[in-house]
């Protein structure tokens, strides 16, 4: 995968922004696919011929990717979709996967070692106290970020939540706007 970018990565690459990356695809002048998260994804080759013709200097140097990783586990396709997307979006860039349920929101803690969780702790195969205290607890995570989302918890369950290892405890419907600012706020703490 050393020869696909991200948007981000693009970006940096280039020497402007993200947004002129975007503008640029979607204008046809970069050949871009889309993930089935719909991140966008630019093969360096294609990049590097679109910057021959604009006379846009090539860098000797790899972008290495320091994105910080987020992992949004919900059964709930839309909350996953719309929580996915307003991330994305952000300016910093994170690389988002998500999981619908608690076996594969393991694997995915095992293999793509988030910086960060966003749980739904109402679904059905998960104990959100003992997931969040088996991350805490264990070597491999205990510096991972959690946030816990739920629409049934009241102020006790949620210090409750706390005291096994959850940062910030969100109620459903989510607030896309200060989840944002509360991820970027916990990521930045590392």
């Amino acid at each position: 995968m050393d020869d696909i970018f991200t948007v981000f990565q693009a970006s940096q690459y280039c020497k402007v922004s993200p947004q002129t990356i975007i503008n640029w695809i979607d204008a046809g002048h970069i050949k871009a696919y889309k993930t089935p998260g719909g991140h966008r994804r630019i093969n360096i080759r294609d990049l590097e011929s679109f910057m021959l013709k604009q006379g846009i200097p090539i860098p000797k140097e790899k972008v290495e990717d320091t994105r910080k990783k987020i992992l949004v586990v919900d059964d709930d396709p839309i909350i996953v979709e719309s929580i996915v997307q307003a991330l994305e979006e952000d300016e910093n860039d994170y690389e988002v996967i998500s999981a619908s349920d608690g076996f594969e929101a393991g694997l995915q803690v095992n293999h793509f070692k988030p910086n960060l969780l966003i749980l739904d702790i109402m679904m059905p195969d998960i104990k959100g106290f003992e997931v969040c205290k088996k991350i805490k607890t264990s070597p491999d995570t205990k510096d991972m970020k959690i946030i816990v989302l739920s629409a049934y918890l009241d102020e006790e369950k949620f210090n409750k939540m706390k005291e096994h290892g959850a940062d910030i405890c969100f109620s459903k419907p989510l607030p896309l706007s200060q989840l944002k600012q509360e991820v970027s706020r916990l990521l930045q703490q590392k």
